[in-house]
């Protein structure tokens, strides 16, 4: 069967594997889908791994599939059925992974698609209990962005910052994946949304997606227009995944008491913080990493209600997938690119 692999820095390749096998005890075999990218797969694609990995590595830690084949002792699965798959390989058994806080597991496996053999691939065995059911309403592509592009949003905004409606909310890069994601999730429970973006055309797709205020960052200090917008009093939240580039930035747009929550460093993963600026403004930290399980199930209830929608740039096959990462790299695109497997 065909999959997309990597083999070694910046070099995509599409190869023969063997099929997988039966599902054993507990495991389903599920025909992959849509594969959504993210910037984890650039990272990968250019060397960034920051833990052991052996190459050839299949790509891609962000998919749907179809169930195709049920393993022994699976209950709540038929084949056919369409589910969105949780990226990451943890245990099912410590106390983290038992209560549903799935991202915390004692003993993760590693991520598919960069420490593990992703979702680029036509066919993939599973733990039955790393799949999400898609309900009705929800397509192949939006069972695709739940697990990390929705799903890290819904974990970012609602279990850590704790948004609550009627706040004042920066979302950076809103032409990203998770920008597009977290403008629409904040607009629609009631929120003041100020996103940042790279050109006039992301202007335009950003107001178009509800964003109450958009700052096109290369023509003006982003946080100079936040204070303004908010009298000097600043947000309440800042949505923050750049990292370097955006930190002080962000920290000046808080409000006194406000909260900063982020699970990215695209721009560089060291900075330098105001100490006194922290204590004094008595600004909240918040560190996001992935989604609970529970959060991939709450996107796709809301997308099958209309309250949200996959914001998709393009769709690629593997044959387009290093043009795909280039213009990911370059922070050409306004949504998630797919990559269509099945």
């Amino acid at each position: 069967m065909r999959a997309l692999q990597l083999i070694e820095d910046r070099r995509l390749e599409q190869v023969d594997i063997p099929a997988p096998p039966p599902p054993a005890i507990g495991e389903v075999t599920v025909r992959i889908k849509a594969v959504a990218l993210n910037h984890i797969d650039v990272w990968g694609w250019r060397g960034m791994a920051f833990a052991k990995r052996k190459l050839p590595l299949t790509i891609g830690a962000e998919a749907s599939g179809e169930v195709e084949e049920i393993g022994p002792g699976v209950a709540g699965l038929v084949p056919g059925q369409l589910v969105s798959i949780y990226g990451a390989r943890t245990c099912g058994l410590c106390k983290a992974c038992r209560t549903g806080r799935d991202n915390l597991c004692e003993h993760v496996g590693g991520v598919h698609g960069f420490h593990l053999d992703g979702f680029a691939q036509e066919k993939i065995n599973l733990p039955a209990r790393l799949l999400v059911p898609a309900p009705p309403g929800v397509d192949a592509v939006g069972a695709a962005v739940a697990p990390v592009t929705f799903g890290t949003v819904e974990h970012m905004l609602f279990d850590n910052a704790k948004l609550e409606p009627g706040e004042t909310i920066l979302v950076h890069a809103g032409g990203s994946g998770i920008g597009s994601a977290a403008i629409q999730l904040a607009k629609r429970m009631g929120c003041t949304v100020i996103t940042t973006v790279g050109s006039a055309d992301k202007m335009a797709k950003a107001t178009a997606l509800g964003a109450d205020h958009v700052i096109n960052y290369r023509e003006d200090r982003f946080e100079g227009v936040v204070r303004k917008l908010t009298k000097k009093k600043g947000v309440d939240v800042v949505f923050e995944h750049v990292g370097a580039d955006t930190w002080a930035g962000s920290m000046l747009s808080l409000k006194r008491g406000g909260r900063i929550v982020t699970c990215g460093s695209t721009s560089g993963v060291s900075t330098q913080m105001n100490l006194m600026q922290l204590f004094q403004q008595q600004i909240k930290i918040f560190g996001s990493f992935g989604c609970r399980m529970e959060n991939m199930a709450d996107a796709m209830q809301k997308m099958a209600a209309g309250i949200v929608k996959p914001v998709i740039d393009t769709e690629v096959d593997f044959a387009s997938i290093g043009e795909a990462l280039k213009r990911m790299e370059g922070r050409d695109v306004f949504g998630k690119i797919i990559l269509r497997v099945g």
